[in-house]
């Protein structure tokens, strides 16, 4: 096992993660947690119906906190959005540290392992496994600069924590010439928001679960078929 990798954080889903605000829906939230609150509330509200059709007055509502608190913290629904990508990748990234598969001694089994742990969260509603900011980029990409380049930053921190694994299995088991490290975990995350999209066209996440099995199998090729995953 290696000890010195970045953090492996998320720009995908982070199910199961308890809301970091711990606002709870028609309750006010704890004195000095409304920021928390309506970040996570942000996340909740957008996964769920989208950016634009999530209000300031429904992410108040979901926070549990008052409308006077919001602007408190934020100056805008747009101000929101940032911040709440930018503590999407800090609200997973317990999760993934602790994941068993990081202690495996072969990158590979890491690399699949990793895999193996993004299917395990395809289950249950899509709110609940697909990306905050996957699914905020497609709709503000082209409105909001300043959305967008912090989605760019949430999935490229997924990226660049994924790399150092691959480029290990690279090391060890080989790979053709064109084959990057980067360039393989933008695959990886292509292959997760593409397949929360599918997801979302059956509202089920059986499709998702295909092609993210896919993905494995297509790696387990690509290194040879190697590691014990």
């Amino acid at each position: 096992m290696t000890t010195n990798r970045p953090p492996l954080v998320p720009a995908a889903a982070a199910r199961d993660v308890p809301p970091a605000g711990g606002g709870t829906p028609g309750k006010r939230a704890p004195r000095g947690s409304a920021r928390a609150a309506l970040i996570a509330a942000a996340h909740a509200t957008v996964r769920k119906q989208g950016y634009s059709a999530t209000t300031v007055d429904q992410i108040c509502a979901e926070a549990g906190v008052t409308k006077g608190a919001f602007f408190h913290h934020f100056a805008s629904k747009e101000d929101l959005a940032v911040a709440a990508a930018e503590g999407w990748t800090d609200r997973a990234r317990p999760m993934f540290e602790l994941a068993p598969h990081v202690k495996l001694d072969d990158p590979l089994d890491r690399l699949l392992g990793h895999i193996d742990f993004r299917l395990s969260m395809l289950d249950g509603p899509t709110e609940d496994y697909t990306c905050f900011v996957g699914t905020m980029v497609q709709e503000a990409y082209a409105t909001s600069d300043r959305i967008r380049a912090a989605c760019e930053a949430s999935i490229n921190a997924y990226c660049q924590a994924l790399a150092p694994d691959i480029q290990a299995t690279i090391d060890l088991y080989g790979a053709p010439e064109d084959v990057t490290a980067i360039g393989l975990a933008q695959h990886v995350q292509s292959v997760l928001q593409g397949a929360f999209v599918l997801a979302k066209t059956t509202n089920d996440p059986a499709i998702a679960r295909g092609t993210v099995t896919h993905l494995k199998r297509y790696v387990r090729m690509l290194f040879g078929s190697g590691g014990a995953a």
